[in-house]
């Protein structure tokens, strides 16, 4: 049974119903966006490219703000990329993301064990740097592949550092919608529901600054945009966790 669930044509298969739905949800969802006009010009003012960050929870939802907004940017400079694991499961989703007119890096960026087994983290970093330095836009999940859930790791901010790109929180949410038993709580969204889309306020990653102040910095503007991305599409507000207003 493992053979079958990992071989080429069941993630060809996996990925052409994850596509589809993807792409329903992000044409029938009654959006709401916040943050677009300066995430853009965000991009537009610097030579290298741009890294937004969401949460691994959402990869159903994250081609939403693509296909409704930033491939449409005529900021955008070079191709538009996404991370994936090179787990097993990460198969389907390159099949899903390739059909949506997104390349595909394949690899884990915050993987220690990964990195030292097969070389797949520093290939990965190495390959998302270059689109960087490009003008492209690389997107990656700083809490992926396995958590621990909405904690961001120093991933995301080693590769802006290393390609001198800025990185942008980037916060989807959905209701209703399903949420499924995995380390992430991963959404399942459904079509027809009230979403919102935020992008917060772009992260300068200058080399002078600290790795973990930098962490930090993505920490407060992932559950900044998270709380208000959620609070658009109807849910209860939450509390400000200690330390975001700093």
């Amino acid at each position: 049974m493992k053979s079958v669930l990992r071989s080429p044509l069941f993630a060809a298969v996996m990925g052409y119903v994850i596509w589809a739905w993807m792409a329903f949800v992000a044409h029938t969802v009654r959006w709401t966006v916040e943050g677009e006009g300066d995430a853009r010009a965000a991009h537009g003012s610097r030579e290298p490219g741009l890294i937004v960050a969401c949460w691994h929870e959402t990869i159903l939802l994250m081609p939403s703000g693509w296909l409704r907004h930033i491939r449409h940017w005529p900021e955008r400079r070079g191709r538009t990329a996404m991370m994936v694991s090179l787990s097993p499961d990460g198969a389907a989703i390159s099949e899903a993301v390739e059909r949506l007119d997104l390349d595909v890096v394949r690899g884990s960026a915050s993987n220690k064990k990964k990195i030292n087994k097969d070389k797949g983290g520093v290939r990965a970093i190495a390959e998302a740097s270059k689109r960087l330095r490009d003008g492209g836009i690389v997107c990656m999940t700083p809490d992926g592949p396995r958590g621990p859930r909405r904690v961001a790791s120093a991933g995301a901010v080693t590769l802006a550092q290393r390609s001198g790109a800025a990185i942008l929180p980037y916060a989807v949410s959905s209701r209703p919608a399903f949420r499924l038993d995995t380390w992430d709580r991963m959404i399942l969204p459904l079509p027809f529901a009230r979403g919102a889309i935020v992008f917060g306020p772009p992260i300068d990653c200058a080399r002078e600054r600290t790795p973990d102040e930098l962490r930090e910095a993505l920490q407060i503007g992932m559950d900044t945009a998270t709380r208000r991305a959620e609070e658009l599409a109807g849910y209860p507000a939450q509390p400000d966790p200690a330390g975001a207003a700093a």
